[in-house]
């Protein structure tokens, strides 16, 4: 086998894994990743599908894997499983425990799929580089997995807030986006006060997730701190 054969192998298995990580891929975007021209693209797509990969085509929008059809499991690399292990350490020092549980559920479900030489070099690393304090440490909010959903699905979300001056009114939000800088921030729109406001997730004093939609915000988050800040 010559480099040019590896070399397409290598693209084909790694379009595989693009396909497992979106929902709709554009040839455009698969292109300038992989730095091949977009006919090339459609030739490789077109090998893919006949060695029996669902792929549809969603006109105007790009390349989809039929639903219900599952790619077997992605294989990492010991350096990425080590990745992986090693920004489970960013996400233990989250202030929210949900965040935290669902990571680290997340984790457990990669190193089940791991090569057994991998996973047990990746519990060594986890084992030699875990932390009580950090494992132990005060959590301040447990809502952020249910903003992230309600967020990725427009879901109207209805908050008992309490403000630095300790006033806490009702609100209903419209979950736009999530920062972190110190603490964890919800960028949502409050039809309260007719405009986009931060809010801390540690200081929801109750929440519920509505099954009212809310119209999308169709706006990068870019084009939001542009606009607004």
């Amino acid at each position: 086998m010559d480099y040019s054969e590896v070399s397409r192998l290598s693209r084909l298995t790694a379009i595989l894994v693009q396909f497992q990580t979106k929902r709709i891929i554009t040839a455009t975007e698969l292109s300038e990743k992989f730095q091949v021209s977009k006919r090339t693209i459609y030739r490789d797509v077109k090998a893919l599908e006949n060695a029996g990969i669902p792929i549809l085509t969603d006109e105007g929008k790009g390349y989809t894997l039929m639903e219900g059809y599952n790619l077997p499991p992605v294989m990492f690399s010991e350096k990425q499983a080590n990745a992986l292990i090693l920004a489970e350490q960013l996400v233990l020092n989250s202030k929210d425990a949900s965040f935290v549980k669902d990571y680290s559920e997340a984790i457990d479900k990669i190193k089940s799929i791991l090569r057994f030489s991998i996973k047990d070099k990746a519990n060594l690393l986890a084992d030699r580089t875990r932390y009580n304090q950090v494992i132990n440490q005060e959590r301040n909010s447990n809502n952020l997995s249910d903003l992230q959903n309600a967020l990725t699905n427009y879901n109207l979300v209805k908050i008992e807030y309490i403000n630095k001056e300790n006033s806490i009114t009702t609100r209903l939000i419209e979950p736009f986006a999530i920062l972190n800088s110190e603490n964890w921030y919800l960028v949502a729109w409050c039809r309260l006060r007719k405009e986009f406001r931060f809010f801390r997730p540690d200081r929801i004093q109750k929440m519920e997730i509505l099954s009212e939609k809310f119209e999308p915000h169709n706006m990068t988050l870019q084009e939001y701190f542009d606009k607004y800040h």
